[in-house]
């Protein structure tokens, strides 16, 4: 038989009179109120001091998987400072930290002749400009300099005029300033020339004022040079032609050996220190006229770790949010999607575990963490090294800002940290010229597609226009050539023999050569295709390329070719531009250069190229 004393027959009324001790409120380590508002459950109220152990037992912080919390931190480093820079193919120089550094390797000259006409008229208008305006301060010889430099208006009768006089933009741009303004360049090109020659030479100046022309000369010459950086004259240019890329090094005072950090492949248009590799091979970039003082400093500082936080970090205290910026619960990543795990781990596992220890270096720098002493809350003190010490090819090391040991193997690894003095923001104008190097595996050969060619007005002109708008020019010729010339007998046969059809103008032969000294290495060199036009007399002239990038060695005197390594240009192709550069250095100067870039094309491509062919007679080929 049951006791009835422990029977309750209306719940309600013996909870109201707390009949039964027994009968308690609390079914969870929070109370679940009965009422139907939550507010005061939210609030998480501290009862008592068990509740408050049990909540922090319950959410893990009595576990003791974490050591101590950094309080204090000395840090020892060694420092040095780049003291040498050497351009591919050029000579040792001092390095000089007055200009960005991408500045100084990117840096190519400015084209103000093409074949030995004239081009980028806008600046020659620009340099006519401002010699007018210093030349006004002496006297008036305004129309004189006009006179003896004059901007030359395009013949269109001639074949030489034709990148000026085949594009109607350029023509109207030539002829609206012909006569009437002064072509600059021409006056800073007499002056290179020779150092002997005078501004005055075939102006009637008057004998007092000479020598201020002079000097306003001297700063013409200091004007237009700091106007736009590019390499001097028999200073070496980092360019590489053959691989359509930069390549330079530099090098540090070392202990006891100079640290010698290249810098092959450079392309992409920001400079930092993933852009270099160390030489432990290279004992020294090579000997300057003057050294510099050694600028090797140790740098010893005491400072107090601050925790890293970042948004949508985990609270590790319960009764805190996070600010839900960053939802690290919606990354949906795939098993084999390493990447996103390593991030969701990191930000949810590791959140609270990093320290952040300011340094503050010049740039230029190069630095190496030679230890850490950090003191935590129970006193006590741990020397840590460096970490990422090893081989160089370890595949399961994990190194972060650190840089890469050049050779074969077994290469210790570089733990330095490189300070590149280089620009935070660089703006990047529109592209004046752009390459694109495509695989013809039908034609058996690589073609350069001039895709934007610089017009002689200076700006850029798609290629496949301008292509189609030369051809129409010495087309336009040849027709005022043989309109007084009889027919020539027609063709009754409905087929005709094709030797070889054309491509456009702007579509530049590579074809494979033999490397001198290898019977099975090619290298790609430029070739050109002919202008084939129907009923023309003389022999067709050969094509040639109009951008820069494609015309090296052209210019020169003599001529000369030009290769481009087969590895350059992988199926995929390249793209290759360049365009003006524009930043702001140290101190508000601002600096403008001309620099290329190079990125992954976009496949191959076939010319329709082809030869020996029998056509029929109204075809085009």
């Amino acid at each position: 038989m049951s006791d009835k004393r422990f029977l309750i027959e209306d719940i309600r009324e013996a909870i109201a009179k707390q009949a039964f001790p027994t009968v308690t409120l609390w079914n969870r380590l929070e109370g679940r109120p009965r009422a139907p508002s939550f507010d005061r459950a939210l609030r998480a109220e501290v009862r008592d001091a068990l509740w408050f152990l049990t909540r922090q037992w319950q959410m893990g912080e009595l576990t003791g998987d974490d050591a101590g919390t950094p309080v204090l931190a000395k840090l020892h480093v060694s420092t040095t400072r780049l003291t040498k820079y050497r351009a591919a193919g050029g000579a040792v120089e001092p390095f000089d930290d007055a200009v960005p550094l991408e500045a100084k390797v990117e840096r190519r000259p400015v084209q103000l002749t093409q074949n030995g006409r004239p081009a980028s008229l806008d600046l020659r208008l620009l340099m006519g400009r401002q010699w007018l305006k210093l030349v006004d301060t002496v006297g008036d010889y305004r129309a004189a300099y006009v006179a003896r430099y004059p901007i030359a208006r395009p013949d269109p009768s001639l074949k030489e005029d034709a990148p000026s006089a085949a594009h109607i933009e350029a023509h109207a741009t030539f002829a609206a300033v012909a006569q009437r303004r002064m072509d600059g360049a021409s006056l800073y090109l007499y002056l290179r020339g020779d150092p002997a020659r005078r501004a005055v030479d075939g102006i009637a100046v008057a004998p007092q004022d000479e020598p201020k022309i002079d000097a306003i000369a001297a700063r013409f010459l200091k004007w237009f040079e700091d106007l736009f950086l590019q390499p001097a004259e028999g200073q070496g240019d980092a360019w590489q032609p053959a691989r359509l890329e930069y390549a330079f090094a530099c090098s540090a005072p070392g202990d006891g050996v100079e640290r010698v950090l290249t810098a092959d492949e450079y392309f992409h248009g920001h400079l930092d220190w993933y852009s270099f590799d160390v030489d432990p091979g290279a004992s020294s970039l090579g000997g300057l006229p003057e050294e510099a003082p050694d600028p090797r400093a140790p740098v010893t500082q005491t400072s107090i770790p601050v925790p890293i936080a970042f948004e949508g970090m985990p609270n590790p205290r319960w009764w805190a949010f996070e600010d839900g910026k960053t939802n690290f619960g919606d990354v949906k990543p795939d098993t084999t999607d390493l990447a996103k795990l390593l991030l969701i781990e990191f930000g949810l596992v590791y959140a609270n575990d990093w320290c952040l220890i300011p340094l503050t270096l010049p740039a230029g720098s190069l630095a190496r963490v030679e230890g850490l002493a950090v003191t935590n809350v129970f006193g006590e003190r741990t020397w840590i090294e460096p970490a990422g010490a090893g081989g160089d090819d370890d595949w399961q090391a994990w190194r972060f800002l650190s840089l890469s040991a050049k050779g074969d193997m077994n290469e210790p690894a570089d733990t330095s940290l490189l300070l590149v003095p280089a620009a935070a923001k660089v703006h990047e104008g529109k592209p004046l010229e752009e390459v694109a190097l495509v695989r013809d595996e039908m034609a058996n050969m690589v073609w350069g597609i001039e895709q934007r060619i610089p017009l002689a007005t200076g700006e850029g002109k798609p290629g496949a226009e301008a292509a189609a708008e030369t051809l129409s020019y010495h087309r336009r010729l040849l027709g005022e050539l043989l309109a007084g010339s009889p027919p020539a007998p027609a063709s009754v046969a409905p087929i005709r023999y094709e030797l070889m059809n054309t491509v456009p103008e702007h579509w530049i032969p590579f074809v494979p050569v033999r490397v001198p000294g290898s019977s099975r290495e090619v290298q790609l060199q430029r070739a050109a295709m002919p202008r084939v036009l129907e009923g023309d007399p003389e022999r067709p002239v050969r094509v040639r390329p109009r951008t820069g990038l494609l015309r090296e060695g052209l210019d020169a005197s003599p001529p000369s070719p030009y290769f481009v390594h087969e590895e350059e240009v992988p199926r995929a192709g390249v793209r290759v531009s360049r365009s003006f550069q524009r930043t702001r250095w140290l101190g508000g100067k601002v600096l403008v250069w001309l620099g290329a870039r190079k990125q992954t094309g976009r496949g191959e491509s076939s010319s329709g190229l082809a030869f020996d062919r029998i056509v029929p007679r109204d075809s085009n080929g």
